[in-house]
């Protein structure tokens, strides 16, 4: 703990210039090891064990691949600069880096961020569905059939709108950077799961976590509906949950069309 109390206490001391590189090269190299990652184990690994299986089967779009990455990485661009806020609300004094964390401290504080994550991305998701923010939406919903890399493809303002989740929190509480650290961490890595269109539990119902891919696939199938991240708790008190067949007519129709 004290080696990440020491980084956190590194990080606050550098130029805000070196705080924007740092960010955009700590972004970058998680979105290029979960993404990458995350590829390979849903189109090799899982499949060749036979564990799980892809949910929509119909193809990509012609260079699909290679528009997600290029929005991707304006997407963390976006990302490296805002990373500079944070920094700034330190120096500032409006918020402070916990300097005494134990491990139960940091879990609690991890946990409190990944829902207030959910909370944050359900208001947001939401907002770009709205008309006057819809048509900077639609750069996400392109990949109609979602894969890893689509998890930072949108337009720069739903990464400026998604990538202030932290502010808020730092305000109201002294964060261990364990924590802080964490949160884009655990949020990419579970973000890969909604986009990955690949069932990892066939066996657990619509509502478990681990069908957080199943659900988001709905989200890009419909385009209305399913706004929620990990859990569905938002969309279920705000009657915004999609049936669970709610795609099935567009998937019949293309296991049709794709013949035997």
């Amino acid at each position: 703990m004290d080696a990440l109390v020491a980084l956190g206490n590194s990080w606050a001391a550098l130029p805000a210039p070196a705080a924007m590189a740092a960010g955009f090269g700590f972004f970058t190299a998680i979105y290029v090891l979960f993404c990458g990652g995350n590829w390979l184990l849903t189109r090799r690994v899982l499949p060749a064990l036979g564990l799980g299986g892809r949910i929509d089967p119909r193809p990509l779009r012609p260079r699909q691949l290679r528009g997600e990455i290029s929005l991707s990485a304006l997407s963390l661009l976006v990302f490296g600069i805002g990373s500079v806020l944070p920094w700034w609300l330190v120096q500032l004094g409006w918020a402070r880096l916990a300097q005494d964390p134990g491990a139960l401290r940091i879990a609690a504080e991890i946990a409190v961020l990944v829902v207030w994550n959910d909370v944050h991305f359900y208001a947001n998701h939401r907002l770009l569905h709205t008309r006057p923010l819809r048509r900077y939406h639609q750069h996400h919903h392109r990949s109609l059939v979602t894969t890893p890399f689509a998890t930072y493809s949108f337009h720069p303002l739903e990464a400026v709108l998604l990538g202030n989740v932290i502010l808020l929190p730092m305000l109201l509480h002294d964060f261990s950077f364990a924590a802080l650290l964490a949160l884009p961490v655990a949020s990419l890595l579970l973000n890969n799961l909604g986009h990955s269109n690949y069932d990892y539990a066939p066996g657990v119902g619509h509502d478990h976590w681990l069908a957080a891919s199943r659900r988001h696939h709905l989200h890009h199938a419909c385009y209305h509906g399913n706004y929620g991240f990990l859990f569905n708790f938002m969309d279920r008190w705000f009657g915004t949950r999609l049936p669970d067949d709610a795609a099935d007519a567009q998937l019949a129709s293309a296991r049709r069309a794709a013949g035997p």
